[in-house]
Protein backbone atom coordinates (compact mmCIF):
# COMPACT_ATOMS: atom_id res chain seq x y z
CA UNK A 1 0.00 0.00 0.00
CA UNK A 2 1.58 3.22 -1.17
CA UNK A 3 0.67 6.06 1.16
CA UNK A 4 -2.38 7.83 2.48
CA UNK A 5 -5.49 7.89 0.27
CA UNK A 6 -8.93 9.45 0.55
CA UNK A 7 -12.03 7.26 0.72
CA UNK A 8 -15.64 8.41 0.70
CA UNK A 9 -18.07 5.86 2.13
CA UNK A 10 -21.77 6.08 1.26
CA UNK A 11 -24.27 4.11 3.37
CA UNK A 12 -28.02 4.14 2.77
CA UNK A 13 -30.53 2.62 5.18
CA UNK A 14 -30.99 1.96 8.91
CA UNK A 15 -28.40 1.36 11.65
CA UNK A 16 -27.97 -2.19 10.35
CA UNK A 17 -26.90 -0.76 6.97
CA UNK A 18 -24.76 2.05 8.35
CA UNK A 19 -22.91 0.30 11.21
CA UNK A 20 -20.82 -2.07 9.03
CA UNK A 21 -19.64 0.75 6.77
CA UNK A 22 -18.77 3.00 9.73
CA UNK A 23 -16.77 0.10 11.17
CA UNK A 24 -14.77 -0.28 7.95
CA UNK A 25 -14.26 3.48 7.61
CA UNK A 26 -12.99 3.70 11.21
CA UNK A 27 -10.58 0.82 10.54
CA UNK A 28 -9.32 2.55 7.39
CA UNK A 29 -8.81 5.78 9.33
CA UNK A 30 -6.77 3.85 11.91
CA UNK A 31 -4.56 2.69 9.01
CA UNK A 32 -3.76 6.31 8.17
CA UNK A 33 -6.29 7.19 5.46
CA UNK A 34 -8.63 10.14 5.17
CA UNK A 35 -12.17 8.74 5.51
CA UNK A 36 -15.42 10.59 4.89
CA UNK A 37 -18.91 9.20 5.58
CA UNK A 38 -21.83 10.28 3.39
CA UNK A 39 -24.96 9.30 5.34
CA UNK A 40 -28.35 10.57 6.44
CA UNK A 41 -28.29 13.26 9.12
CA UNK A 42 -29.82 10.79 11.60
CA UNK A 43 -26.38 9.13 11.85
CA UNK A 44 -24.22 12.24 12.13
CA UNK A 45 -23.38 11.77 15.81
CA UNK A 46 -22.38 8.14 15.17
CA UNK A 47 -20.02 9.25 12.40
CA UNK A 48 -18.46 12.05 14.42
CA UNK A 49 -18.03 9.88 17.54
CA UNK A 50 -15.78 7.69 15.41
CA UNK A 51 -13.67 10.65 14.34
CA UNK A 52 -14.83 10.50 10.73
CA UNK A 53 -15.64 13.39 8.44
CA UNK A 54 -19.31 13.80 7.58
CA UNK A 55 -21.34 14.65 4.47
CA UNK A 56 -25.13 14.81 4.77
CA UNK A 57 -27.23 12.71 2.40
CA UNK A 58 -30.80 13.47 3.44
CA UNK A 59 -32.04 14.94 6.70
CA UNK A 60 -32.80 13.19 9.98
CA UNK A 61 -36.43 14.32 9.62
CA UNK A 62 -36.66 12.55 6.25
CA UNK A 63 -35.29 9.34 7.77
CA UNK A 64 -37.80 9.39 10.62
CA UNK A 65 -40.59 10.11 8.16
CA UNK A 66 -39.70 7.01 6.13
CA UNK A 67 -39.51 4.62 9.08
CA UNK A 68 -42.83 5.90 10.44
CA UNK A 69 -44.49 4.25 7.45
CA UNK A 70 -45.50 0.68 8.49
CA UNK A 71 -45.37 -0.41 4.83
CA UNK A 72 -41.56 -0.25 4.99
CA UNK A 73 -41.81 -3.68 6.66
CA UNK A 74 -44.44 -5.08 4.30
CA UNK A 75 -43.15 -8.13 2.33
CA UNK A 76 -44.24 -6.63 -1.02
CA UNK A 77 -44.49 -2.87 -0.41
CA UNK A 78 -41.28 -2.45 1.57
CA UNK A 79 -38.90 -2.95 -1.34
CA UNK A 80 -40.83 -0.47 -3.48
CA UNK A 81 -40.59 2.23 -0.80
CA UNK A 82 -36.82 1.72 -0.46
CA UNK A 83 -36.22 1.84 -4.22
CA UNK A 84 -38.38 4.93 -4.66
CA UNK A 85 -36.42 6.64 -1.89
CA UNK A 86 -33.15 5.81 -3.65
CA UNK A 87 -34.14 7.54 -6.89
CA UNK A 88 -36.52 10.28 -5.71
CA UNK A 89 -34.49 11.67 -2.79
CA UNK A 90 -30.86 10.74 -3.37
CA UNK A 91 -30.18 10.41 -7.09
CA UNK A 92 -29.39 13.94 -8.23
CA UNK A 93 -28.37 15.58 -4.90
CA UNK A 94 -25.92 12.79 -4.05
CA UNK A 95 -24.44 12.84 -7.55
CA UNK A 96 -23.87 16.59 -7.49
CA UNK A 97 -22.42 16.54 -3.97
CA UNK A 98 -20.01 13.70 -4.69
CA UNK A 99 -18.97 15.27 -7.99
CA UNK A 100 -18.09 18.49 -6.20
CA UNK A 101 -15.77 16.56 -3.87
CA UNK A 102 -14.21 14.70 -6.80
CA UNK A 103 -13.38 17.98 -8.52
CA UNK A 104 -11.58 19.12 -5.37
CA UNK A 105 -9.76 15.88 -4.52
CA UNK A 106 -9.52 12.40 -6.06
CA UNK A 107 -10.83 9.53 -3.91
CA UNK A 108 -12.08 5.95 -3.90
CA UNK A 109 -15.87 5.77 -3.59
CA UNK A 110 -17.13 2.93 -1.38
CA UNK A 111 -20.88 2.70 -1.73
CA UNK A 112 -24.04 0.83 -1.02
CA UNK A 113 -25.66 -0.08 -4.37
CA UNK A 114 -28.76 1.86 -3.27
CA UNK A 115 -26.70 5.00 -3.83
CA UNK A 116 -27.17 4.79 -7.59
CA UNK A 117 -25.40 8.13 -7.92
CA UNK A 118 -22.11 6.39 -7.15
CA UNK A 119 -22.48 4.13 -10.18
CA UNK A 120 -23.27 7.16 -12.36
CA UNK A 121 -20.23 9.04 -11.10
CA UNK A 122 -18.06 6.06 -12.03
CA UNK A 123 -19.49 6.16 -15.57
CA UNK A 124 -19.22 9.90 -16.13
CA UNK A 125 -15.90 10.67 -14.42
CA UNK A 126 -14.15 7.37 -13.90
CA UNK A 127 -14.31 7.60 -10.11
CA UNK A 128 -12.81 4.38 -8.64
CA UNK A 129 -15.80 2.53 -7.23
CA UNK A 130 -16.21 -0.31 -4.75
CA UNK A 131 -19.71 -1.68 -4.15
CA UNK A 132 -20.47 -3.16 -0.74
CA UNK A 133 -23.20 -5.75 -0.31
CA UNK A 134 -24.39 -6.65 3.18
CA UNK A 135 -26.24 -9.90 2.50
CA UNK A 136 -26.07 -12.73 -0.05
CA UNK A 137 -29.75 -12.43 -1.01
CA UNK A 138 -28.84 -9.55 -3.35
CA UNK A 139 -26.39 -11.68 -5.35
CA UNK A 140 -28.51 -13.21 -8.10
CA UNK A 141 -27.61 -16.77 -9.05
CA UNK A 142 -29.35 -19.64 -10.82
CA UNK A 143 -27.31 -22.03 -8.66
CA UNK A 144 -28.44 -20.70 -5.28
CA UNK A 145 -31.64 -18.74 -5.66
CA UNK A 146 -32.29 -16.10 -2.98
CA UNK A 147 -34.90 -17.31 -0.52
CA UNK A 148 -37.60 -14.67 -0.36
CA UNK A 149 -39.87 -16.74 1.83
CA UNK A 150 -39.62 -20.24 0.41
CA UNK A 151 -36.53 -22.20 -0.72
CA UNK A 152 -36.29 -22.87 -4.47
CA UNK A 153 -36.34 -26.62 -5.27
CA UNK A 154 -33.10 -27.90 -6.84
CA UNK A 155 -34.95 -29.39 -9.82
CA UNK A 156 -36.15 -25.99 -11.12
CA UNK A 157 -34.32 -25.42 -14.46
CA UNK A 158 -31.95 -22.49 -14.80
CA UNK A 159 -33.87 -20.97 -17.72
CA UNK A 160 -36.97 -20.72 -15.52
CA UNK A 161 -35.02 -19.01 -12.74
CA UNK A 162 -33.63 -16.47 -15.24
CA UNK A 163 -37.19 -15.89 -16.47
CA UNK A 164 -38.26 -15.29 -12.88
CA UNK A 165 -35.56 -12.64 -12.41
CA UNK A 166 -36.60 -11.02 -15.70
CA UNK A 167 -40.26 -10.93 -14.64
CA UNK A 168 -39.40 -9.37 -11.27
CA UNK A 169 -37.36 -6.67 -13.00
CA UNK A 170 -39.91 -5.86 -15.65
CA UNK A 171 -42.93 -5.90 -13.32
CA UNK A 172 -41.47 -4.35 -10.15
CA UNK A 173 -37.95 -2.94 -10.32
CA UNK A 174 -37.81 -1.24 -13.73
CA UNK A 175 -41.05 0.75 -13.36
CA UNK A 176 -39.72 2.20 -10.09
CA UNK A 177 -36.08 2.87 -10.98
CA UNK A 178 -35.82 3.35 -14.72
CA UNK A 179 -37.97 6.44 -15.45
CA UNK A 180 -36.11 8.82 -13.09
CA UNK A 181 -32.77 7.07 -13.52
CA UNK A 182 -32.85 7.26 -17.30
CA UNK A 183 -34.15 10.81 -17.31
CA UNK A 184 -31.11 11.83 -15.27
CA UNK A 185 -28.80 9.68 -17.41
CA UNK A 186 -29.95 11.59 -20.50
CA UNK A 187 -29.12 14.88 -18.74
CA UNK A 188 -25.62 13.47 -18.22
CA UNK A 189 -25.31 12.32 -21.84
CA UNK A 190 -25.54 8.63 -20.97
CA UNK A 191 -27.65 5.97 -22.72
CA UNK A 192 -30.67 4.42 -21.02
CA UNK A 193 -30.30 1.26 -18.94
CA UNK A 194 -32.77 -1.55 -18.38
CA UNK A 195 -32.86 -4.02 -15.51
CA UNK A 196 -30.40 -1.98 -13.39
CA UNK A 197 -30.54 -4.48 -10.51
CA UNK A 198 -29.47 -7.30 -12.82
CA UNK A 199 -25.82 -6.38 -12.42
CA UNK A 200 -25.56 -2.72 -13.48
CA UNK A 201 -26.00 -1.28 -9.98
CA UNK A 202 -22.78 -2.96 -8.78
CA UNK A 203 -19.31 -1.62 -9.50
CA UNK A 204 -17.68 -3.29 -12.52
CA UNK A 205 -14.34 -2.94 -10.67
CA UNK A 206 -14.86 -4.46 -7.22
CA UNK A 207 -17.72 -5.83 -5.10
CA UNK A 208 -17.09 -6.66 -1.43
CA UNK A 209 -19.59 -9.01 0.21
CA UNK A 210 -19.71 -8.38 3.95
CA UNK A 211 -20.38 -11.96 5.04
CA UNK A 212 -18.29 -15.15 5.25
CA UNK A 213 -18.38 -17.97 2.69
CA UNK A 214 -19.89 -20.39 5.22
CA UNK A 215 -22.96 -18.13 5.37
CA UNK A 216 -23.26 -17.46 1.63
CA UNK A 217 -20.82 -19.35 -0.57
CA UNK A 218 -19.67 -17.68 -3.84
CA UNK A 219 -21.58 -19.01 -6.85
CA UNK A 220 -20.25 -19.66 -10.39
CA UNK A 221 -22.42 -16.90 -11.90
CA UNK A 222 -21.60 -14.18 -9.38
CA UNK A 223 -19.71 -11.22 -10.89
CA UNK A 224 -16.01 -12.19 -11.07
CA UNK A 225 -14.97 -8.98 -9.30
CA UNK A 226 -16.69 -10.15 -6.07
CA UNK A 227 -14.70 -10.88 -2.93
CA UNK A 228 -15.98 -11.81 0.54
CA UNK A 229 -14.63 -10.16 3.68
CA UNK A 230 -16.83 -11.56 6.48
CA UNK A 231 -19.19 -9.90 8.98
CA UNK A 232 -17.70 -6.53 10.12
CA UNK A 233 -19.55 -6.76 13.49
CA UNK A 234 -19.21 -3.05 14.28
CA UNK A 235 -21.78 -1.99 16.92
CA UNK A 236 -20.60 1.21 18.67
CA UNK A 237 -18.92 -0.81 21.42
CA UNK A 238 -16.09 1.73 21.66
CA UNK A 239 -18.45 4.70 21.55
CA UNK A 240 -21.37 3.62 23.71
CA UNK A 241 -20.89 1.26 26.73
CA UNK A 242 -23.62 -0.76 28.39
CA UNK A 243 -26.00 1.48 30.40
CA UNK A 244 -25.56 1.18 34.20
CA UNK A 245 -29.11 -0.08 34.71
CA UNK A 246 -28.45 -2.85 32.21
CA UNK A 247 -25.22 -3.86 33.95
CA UNK A 248 -27.15 -4.11 37.20
CA UNK A 249 -29.94 -6.14 35.59
CA UNK A 250 -27.50 -8.60 34.03
CA UNK A 251 -25.63 -9.08 37.29
CA UNK A 252 -28.73 -9.71 39.40
CA UNK A 253 -30.08 -12.89 37.83
CA UNK A 254 -29.94 -15.56 35.16
CA UNK A 255 -29.07 -14.78 31.55
CA UNK A 256 -32.05 -13.03 29.92
CA UNK A 257 -33.47 -13.45 26.44
CA UNK A 258 -32.90 -10.36 24.30
CA UNK A 259 -35.70 -9.10 22.02
CA UNK A 260 -35.36 -6.50 19.25
CA UNK A 261 -37.49 -5.94 16.13
CA UNK A 262 -34.75 -3.82 14.49
CA UNK A 263 -33.38 -0.34 15.00
CA UNK A 264 -35.79 1.29 12.53
CA UNK A 265 -38.97 -0.50 13.68
CA UNK A 266 -41.43 2.03 15.07
CA UNK A 267 -44.38 -0.40 15.09
CA UNK A 268 -43.15 -3.11 17.46
CA UNK A 269 -45.77 -3.07 20.21
CA UNK A 270 -47.19 -6.51 19.34
CA UNK A 271 -43.67 -7.94 19.11
CA UNK A 272 -42.79 -6.83 22.64
CA UNK A 273 -46.12 -7.90 24.13
CA UNK A 274 -45.53 -11.38 22.71
CA UNK A 275 -41.98 -11.29 24.11
CA UNK A 276 -43.17 -10.53 27.62
CA UNK A 277 -45.89 -13.18 27.46
CA UNK A 278 -43.48 -15.83 26.17
CA UNK A 279 -40.93 -15.15 28.92
CA UNK A 280 -43.66 -15.35 31.56
CA UNK A 281 -44.55 -18.81 30.23
CA UNK A 282 -40.90 -19.88 30.22
CA UNK A 283 -40.17 -18.19 33.56
CA UNK A 284 -37.21 -16.46 31.94
CA UNK A 285 -36.00 -12.90 32.23
CA UNK A 286 -36.37 -10.63 29.22
CA UNK A 287 -34.49 -7.66 27.83
CA UNK A 288 -36.37 -5.39 25.40
CA UNK A 289 -34.32 -3.21 23.04
CA UNK A 290 -35.83 -0.32 21.09
CA UNK A 291 -35.22 3.41 20.74
CA UNK A 292 -39.00 3.94 20.45
CA UNK A 293 -40.35 3.76 24.00
CA UNK A 294 -43.95 3.98 22.77
CA UNK A 295 -43.61 0.33 21.70
CA UNK A 296 -43.08 -0.83 25.29
CA UNK A 297 -46.03 -1.62 27.62
CA UNK A 298 -46.37 0.88 30.45
CA UNK A 299 -45.75 -1.43 33.42
CA UNK A 300 -43.00 -4.05 33.16
CA UNK A 301 -42.51 -6.82 35.74
CA UNK A 302 -39.16 -6.90 37.62
CA UNK A 303 -38.01 -9.74 35.35
CA UNK A 304 -38.18 -7.48 32.25
CA UNK A 305 -35.99 -4.48 31.41
CA UNK A 306 -36.23 -2.02 28.53
CA UNK A 307 -33.16 -0.14 27.24
CA UNK A 308 -33.01 1.98 24.07
CA UNK A 309 -29.74 0.48 22.82
CA UNK A 310 -26.79 -1.67 23.86
CA UNK A 311 -23.76 -2.81 21.84
CA UNK A 312 -24.55 -6.42 20.94
CA UNK A 313 -20.91 -7.52 21.13
CA UNK A 314 -20.99 -6.70 24.86
CA UNK A 315 -24.58 -7.71 25.54
CA UNK A 316 -25.42 -10.89 23.62
CA UNK A 317 -22.67 -13.13 25.09
CA UNK A 318 -24.41 -12.54 28.44
CA UNK A 319 -27.84 -13.57 27.08
CA UNK A 320 -29.41 -17.01 26.68
CA UNK A 321 -30.88 -16.31 23.22
CA UNK A 322 -31.79 -13.43 20.92
CA UNK A 323 -35.16 -12.94 19.21
CA UNK A 324 -35.23 -10.46 16.34
CA UNK A 325 -36.44 -9.47 12.88
CA UNK A 326 -33.72 -11.24 10.92
CA UNK A 327 -31.57 -8.26 9.99
CA UNK A 328 -28.10 -9.31 8.87
CA UNK A 329 -26.30 -7.24 11.51
CA UNK A 330 -28.20 -8.71 14.45
CA UNK A 331 -27.91 -12.18 12.94
CA UNK A 332 -24.12 -11.84 12.71
CA UNK A 333 -23.86 -10.62 16.30
CA UNK A 334 -25.92 -13.62 17.41
CA UNK A 335 -23.46 -15.94 15.64
CA UNK A 336 -20.53 -14.13 17.28
CA UNK A 337 -22.15 -14.52 20.72
CA UNK A 338 -22.73 -18.24 20.20
CA UNK A 339 -26.39 -18.20 21.24
CA UNK A 340 -29.59 -19.56 19.61
CA UNK A 341 -31.69 -17.16 17.55
CA UNK A 342 -35.42 -16.96 16.86
CA UNK A 343 -36.39 -14.78 13.90
CA UNK A 344 -39.61 -13.05 12.93
CA UNK A 345 -38.78 -12.07 9.32
CA UNK A 346 -40.96 -9.44 7.71
CA UNK A 347 -39.43 -8.18 4.46
CA UNK A 348 -36.27 -7.40 2.45
CA UNK A 349 -33.39 -9.84 3.15
CA UNK A 350 -34.94 -11.24 6.33
CA UNK A 351 -36.66 -14.38 4.92
CA UNK A 352 -33.45 -15.42 3.17
CA UNK A 353 -31.43 -14.86 6.34
CA UNK A 354 -33.83 -17.14 8.20
CA UNK A 355 -33.36 -19.93 5.65
CA UNK A 356 -29.59 -19.69 6.05
CA UNK A 357 -29.88 -19.70 9.85
CA UNK A 358 -32.01 -22.83 9.72
CA UNK A 359 -29.57 -24.57 7.36
CA UNK A 360 -26.77 -23.81 9.81
CA UNK A 361 -28.79 -25.40 12.63
CA UNK A 362 -28.42 -22.38 14.94
CA UNK A 363 -32.01 -21.15 15.19
CA UNK A 364 -35.55 -21.06 13.88
CA UNK A 365 -38.28 -18.62 12.90
CA UNK A 366 -41.93 -17.63 13.08
CA UNK A 367 -44.05 -15.63 10.65
CA UNK A 368 -45.37 -12.34 12.05
CA UNK A 369 -48.91 -13.75 12.12
CA UNK A 370 -47.67 -16.67 14.22
CA UNK A 371 -45.61 -14.57 16.61
CA UNK A 372 -47.75 -15.16 19.72
CA UNK A 373 -46.66 -15.72 23.34
CA UNK A 374 -47.45 -19.43 23.11
CA UNK A 375 -45.60 -19.99 19.85
CA UNK A 376 -42.60 -17.90 20.86
CA UNK A 377 -42.34 -19.75 24.18
CA UNK A 378 -42.59 -23.12 22.44
CA UNK A 379 -39.90 -22.32 19.85
CA UNK A 380 -37.56 -20.75 22.39
CA UNK A 381 -38.01 -23.64 24.80
CA UNK A 382 -36.96 -26.11 22.09
CA UNK A 383 -33.94 -24.06 21.02
CA UNK A 384 -32.71 -23.59 24.58
CA UNK A 385 -33.08 -27.29 25.40
CA UNK A 386 -31.55 -28.67 22.18
CA UNK A 387 -27.95 -29.75 22.78
CA UNK A 388 -27.26 -29.94 19.03
CA UNK A 389 -28.36 -26.30 18.56
CA UNK A 390 -26.17 -25.19 21.46
CA UNK A 391 -23.17 -27.05 20.02
CA UNK A 392 -23.73 -25.58 16.57
CA UNK A 393 -23.89 -22.08 18.03
CA UNK A 394 -20.55 -22.62 19.76
CA UNK A 395 -19.01 -23.83 16.49
CA UNK A 396 -20.21 -20.74 14.60
CA UNK A 397 -18.90 -18.49 17.37
CA UNK A 398 -15.46 -20.02 16.88
CA UNK A 399 -15.65 -19.58 13.11
CA UNK A 400 -16.34 -15.89 13.54
CA UNK A 401 -13.54 -15.57 16.11
CA UNK A 402 -11.14 -17.03 13.53
CA UNK A 403 -12.14 -14.44 10.87
CA UNK A 404 -10.48 -11.05 10.29
CA UNK A 405 -13.17 -9.21 8.32
CA UNK A 406 -12.01 -5.63 8.86
CA UNK A 407 -8.43 -6.46 7.89
CA UNK A 408 -9.69 -8.23 4.76
CA UNK A 409 -11.99 -5.37 3.76
CA UNK A 410 -9.29 -2.76 4.37
CA UNK A 411 -6.73 -4.69 2.33
CA UNK A 412 -9.18 -4.91 -0.59
CA UNK A 413 -9.85 -1.16 -0.43
CA UNK A 414 -6.17 -0.29 -0.26
CA UNK A 415 -5.42 -2.51 -3.24
CA UNK A 416 -8.20 -0.79 -5.17
CA UNK A 417 -6.79 2.64 -4.34
CA UNK A 418 -3.29 1.59 -5.39
CA UNK A 419 -4.66 0.34 -8.71
CA UNK A 420 -6.95 3.22 -9.64
CA UNK A 421 -5.57 6.30 -7.89
CA UNK A 422 -2.31 7.43 -9.44
CA UNK A 423 -1.16 9.79 -6.70
CA UNK A 424 -0.68 9.92 -2.95
CA UNK A 425 -2.76 12.36 -0.98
Amino acid sequence: MSGKKTFIFVAVGSHGDVHPIVGIAAAMKARGHRCVMCVNGHFRSLVERNGLEYIEAGTAAEYLEIIKNPDVWHPRKGGKIVLEMAVSRLLKPAYEGLLQHWQQEKFVLVSSPLCISARLLHETHGVPLVSTQLQPVVMRSVHEVPGLGLPMPKWVPHWLIRAMFWAVDRAIVDPILCPRLNEFRRELGLPDVTRPMNGWWNSPQRIIGLWPAWFGAPQPDWPPQTRLAGFPLYDERTAEPLPPELETFLAEGTSPIAFTPGSAMRHGKDFFEAAIGACEKLQRRALLLTRFAENIPGHLPPSVLHVPYAPFSQLLPRCAAVVHHGGIGTLAQGFAAGIPQLLMPMAHDQPDNLLRLQRLGAGDGLRPTDFTPRNVAEKLGRLLADAAVQQRCRELRQRIADDHPLDTACALLEAHADKYLTHDE
